[in-house]
């Protein structure tokens, strides 16, 4: 369960200074080897215990220390690693560590990249007996328990380092990984099948011209990603945008919209959830030439054809079944974005559509953010935007309602 529910997760491991922050370099190597990516940032207290050089060699990407080092958040700063990660593990979460986490400080690598991350937090206490008896401690632990996105595990009882005995032991590095196995396990998504499409179709002309459009996939996999995150099972069929992760989610190549079609007809019925991210070309050439058509003078003319539709021949193909999956459109529109993108949800028989306005700076194709309006089949209707992947876990949080029981 461990390797598969970590498998390709995105996970940080904030580092705090205690002496317990040599049990975080297990750490990093077990969850390596459970298949999860890992980055590290960590406190100026604990590379007084572990150096940040340790981290890098164990988990092979720079280290976060500093977010005023112009290198360092060059690299991948803060900000960054906020948004790369499924989940933030803190460990040791010293007293310090806990006190201004629930404060909501953000004056270390470790404090300020957790502030910008919007995930699931396991937090892994380790101090002396005594100050996690205190009462403060004990606040700040109640405190941050009541809010949903934060969990512990452990500490444990014990010989400690100092010679006392008591709570305040790290929990053993198994006990971690597997706490953090859970919480994908048990994510809102856990146990579902998500199909999604995504990046351009080309239609070909010649073996050298084709017709497509400027779409590069990011919104499609920024909902794979993120649809990963909350515990799914994600195939993501997906046309031509160069070269792209694949090992969190199945990946299935195409190029046309008929190799689109054809790849999501063999897979429509079996899952919970069917997203059409992907910008399908709505005509080919009605001929494909063998050969490169050369230049002739005077004008020229092409004859096209329609495309299949791959979202309406999925919603014809599951009509009716007792149990049908939920089924998400996309529409990228110029003018009267709401308009035609209601008309579309209706058309389609979705359960809700995410429409966007291609021509608004920040939107569309080719950039990290989105702007998007979603609607559902019950009238619903909600504004989202950000960066697409935080658009994208938002979208999926409003389909959820429309899941299978």
């Amino acid at each position: 369960m461990v390797a598969s529910a970590l498998q390709g997760r995105r996970v940080i491991v904030g580092v705090g200074g205690g002496i317990a922050a040599y049990k975080a370099c297990e750490l990093v190597r077990e969850l390596g080897r459970a298949g999860a990516q890992v980055r590290v940032a960590m406190t100026a207290a604990a590379k007084e215990f572990v150096t940040p050089l340790t981290f890098q060699a164990l988990s092979g990407h720079p280290v976060l220390t500093d977010y005023f080092d112009p290198s360092q958040e060059g690299n991948f700063g803060h900000l960054d690693l906020a948004r790369w990660a499924d989940l933030y593990i803190v460990v040791p979460a010293t007293a310090d560590l806990l006190a201004r986490i629930r404060a909501g400080m953000g004056n270390d690598a470790v404090t300020t990249s957790l502030l910008a991350f919007r995930g699931p937090v396991l937090l892994a206490p380790a101090m002396n007996v005594a100050m996690w008896d205190n009462e403060l401690t004990q606040e700040n632990v109640a405190a941050l328990s009541s809010r949903p996105r934060f969990h512990f595990v452990g500490p444990g009882a014990g010989l400690l380092a100092c010679g006392d005995v008591g709570a305040g032991r790290l929990a053993e590095v198994g006990t971690i990984v597997e706490a953090a196995a859970r919480l994908f396990a048990e994510g809102p998504l856990a146990g579902r099948r998500v199909l999604i499409t995504a990046g351009p179709t080309r239609e070909y002309l010649d073996p050298v011209r084709f017709i497509s459009n400027p779409s590069t996939g990011k919104m499609g996999l920024a909902l794979a990603e993120a649809a990963r995150a909350m515990g799914a099972q994600v195939t993501v069929v997906l046309g031509p945008v160069g070269e792209v992760a694949r090992d969190s989610y199945e990946v299935v190549d195409v190029v046309s919209a008929e190799d689109m079609a054809r790849e999501v007809l063999a897979r429509v019925d079996e899952v919970d959830c069917f997203i059409a991210s992907a910008a399908v070309s709505d005509w080919k050439p009605q001929t494909r030439e063998a050969q490169k058509v050369k230049k002739s003078e005077g004008p020229e003319s092409l004859t096209l054809v329609r495309t299949p539709d791959v979202l309406a021949e999925a919603s014809r193909r599951v009509s009716g079944q007792a149990r049908r999956p939920a089924l998400v459109g996309f529409a990228a529109e110029t003018q009267r974005v709401v308009e035609y993108a209601r008309e579309k949800l209706a058309r389609k028989g979705l359960d809700a559509i995410v429409a966007n306005d291609v021509t608004v700076p920040g939107a569309g194709f080719g950039v990290d953010t989105n702007h998007v309006t979603v609607l559902t089949r019950d009238g619903k209707q909600q504004e989202l935007s950000g960066t697409k992947r935080e658009v994208a876990r938002s979208i999926l949080e409003l389909v959820a309602d429309y899941l299978p029981r």
